[in-house]
C-alpha cells in the first residue's frame, strides 16, 4: 500500500511539474522575440539623432529597414508556437536575432567612438563575423520551407556544404578582424600583421560561393513545387508570390516626382516576406493565393492597358488641339478620362475571362458548362432528360464520389437517378 501511495504521489508531482516546463519552453520564442524587439528600439535610438535631420522619407526609409527584424522573428515565435516540429520557426528566430544584433553592433560601434563608450572594441569584434548569419540562415530556410524538412535525403550534402561554409566564414571573420565595413575600432581577439590580413583576404572568396549555395537551394525549392501535392503548392506559392512582387518592385525604374519614396517602397515590400511565410507555414488562408495571384494579373493587365489608352488619347489630343499652347484644353482630359472609365468594366471582364482561360482552364470550363446548362434549362421540357443533364453538369464542375438526384412529384411516387462518380454529393429539390 506504501509502495502504491509512493508511486501515485512520484506521479502526481511529474505531471505537475511537466506543464511548469512546457509553459517555460513556450516562452522561449517569445523571449527570443522580446531580445530582438529591444535590440531594434536600442538602434534607433542610437540612430535618434540622425534620423532627425533626414526627410521623411528617410526616416520611414530607415525606421523599416531597421525594423524588418521585428516581423521575421514574431512570424517565427508563431510558428514554433503553433507548429513545434517546424524548424522554419527556429530559424525565423535566429534571422531576427542575427540581423537585429547585426544592425545594432553598426549603430553602437559608429555611436561608441564618438561618445566613447565601454565594449565598443568588443562589439565591434562581434560585428566584423555576425552578419554572416543572416545570409546562411537565409539559405537553410530556403532549404526547408515549408515543412522545416529537407526535399529529400540527396539534398543532405548541400545543406552540411551551407554549414560548413558557414562556420568557416564566421570563423575566419572572427579571428581576421577588420572585415566588416565599420569604423576602425582596437580589435583585442582577432590576429594582427600578415595572418589576420590572409583571413581576411580568404572571407571575400569563401563568399563567392554564396550565389552557388543560393542557385542551389532555389532550385530545391522548384523541385519541391513539382513534387509537391495540393496544400504544400500553396504554400511554394506564398514564397514565390512574395518574391515576385519584390523583384518587380526593385526593378521598377525611379521617376523624377516618386525618387524619394522608392526606397521606402523598397523596404516595405520585403516586409512580405516574412509575412507570407507566416501565412503559408500556418496554413492562415492558405488556398486565398490563387485568387490573389488571379486578380493580380487581371488588374495588372487592365491598368497597363487603360493606362496606354489614356495617354494615347491625351497624346493625340495635345497633337490636335494644344500643339501651340503645349497643353490640351481641360474638356480633352475630361474626355480621355471618361473613355477610360467607360472602357473599365468591359476591358475587365475579357481580361479576366482570358486569365481564366489562360491559367484557371478549370473554372473557365464549369462556368461554360453551367453557363450551357443553363441555356438548355431555358429550352428542354423533359424532366428525365433534365435530371440527366444535371447529374453530368454536377460531374464535370464539381467532380463528387456519387451524386444523387430525388424528385418527389406531386403523385408521391420519388423519381431517383443515380450517377456513380468520385465523391459524395447529393441534390434535394
Amino acid at each position: 500500500m506504501a509502495t502504491g501511495t509512493a508511486r501515485s504521489a512520484t506521479q502526481a508531482l511529474s505531471r505537475r511539474d511537466t506543464p511548469a516546463k512546457g509553459h517555460v519552453a513556450a516562452w522561449i520564442p517569445w523571449g527570443i522575440c522580446l531580445v530582438t524587439v529591444a535590440l531594434v528600439t536600442l538602434t534607433l535610438l542610437l540612430d535618434f539623432h540622425q534620423l532627425q535631420h533626414e526627410s521623411l522619407p528617410g526616416r520611414l526609409r530607415r525606421v523599416l529597414y531597421l525594423a524588418l527584424a521585428v516581423p521575421t522573428a514574431s512570424v517565427g515565435a508563431l510558428i514554433t508556437a503553433r507548429r513545434p516540429g517546424n524548424r522554419m520557426g527556429a530559424l525565423m528566430l535566429a534571422a531576427g536575432l542575427s540581423v537585429s544584433g547585426d544592425q545594432f553592433a553598426w549603430d553602437y560601434v559608429h555611436y561608441g567612438r564618438a561618445h566613447q563608450l565601454a565594449g565598443v572594441w568588443l562589439i565591434g569584434w562581434v560585428e566584423n563575423w555576425i552578419w554572416v548569419l543572416s545570409p546562411a540562415l537565409l539559405l537553410f530556410a530556403l532549404l526547408l520551407y515549408p515543412d522545416g524538412r529537407l526535399c529529400s535525403r540527396r539534398w543532405r550534402p548541400v545543406a552540411w556544404a551551407i554549414a560548413v561554409w558557414a562556420g568557416v566564414t564566421v570563423g575566419l571573420a572572427a579571428l581576421g578582424g577588420g572585415i566588416y565595413d565599420g569604423p576602425p575600432v582596437e580589435d583585442q581577439i582577432a590576429l594582427h600583421g600578415p595572418p589576420g590580413q590572409a583571413l581576411r583576404t580568404l572571407v571575400p572568396l569563401l563568399f563567392s560561393v554564396f550565389p552557388v549555395l543560393l542557385l542551389a537551394t532555389a532550385g530545391s525549392l522548384l523541385i519541391r513545387f513539382r513534387r509537391a501535392r495540393s496544400q504544400e503548392r500553396q504554400q511554394v506559392k506564398w514564397l514565390f508570390c512574395a518574391a515576385a512582387l519584390v523583384a518587380i518592385v526593385w526593378t521598377l525604374p525611379d521617376s523624377r516626382q516618386l525618387a524619394a519614396w522608392k526606397p521606402v517602397v523598397d523596404n516595405l515590400v520585403v516586409w512580405s516576406i516574412p509575412v507570407t511565410i507566416g501565412i503559408a507555414v500556418l496554413r492562415h488562408h492558405l488556398y486565398e493565393i490563387d485568387r490573389i495571384i488571379n486578380r493580380t494579373v487581371v488588374y495588372g493587365l487592365l491598368t497597363a492597358l487603360l493606362g496606354a489608352i489614356y495617354a494615347a488619347v491625351v497624346l493625340i489630343l495635345e497633337q490636335l488641339f494644344g500643339g501651340l499652347r503645349g497643353e490640351p484644353p481641360s474638356w480633352a482630359v475630361a474626355g480621355g478620362t471618361l473613355l477610360v472609365a467607360v472602357l473599365f468594366q468591359p476591358a475587365r471582364r475579357r481580361i479576366q475571362a482570358a486569365v481564366n482561360q489562360r491559367f484557371n482552364r478549370r473554372r473557365y470550363d464549369a462556368a461554360n458548362t453551367i453557363a450551357a446548362f443553363s441555356a438548355r434549362l431555358r429550352e428542354q421540357i423533359d424532366l428525365d432528360i433534365l435530371s440527366v443533364e444535371l447529374l453530368a453538369v454536377v460531374n464535370q464542375t464539381l467532380e463528387p464520389t456519387s451524386a444523387s438526384l430525388w424528385l418527389r412529384p406531386s403523385g408521391g411516387v420519388a423519381l431517383n437517378q443515380d450517377l456513380a462518380v468520385d465523391s459524395c454529393f447529393a441534390i434535394h429539390p
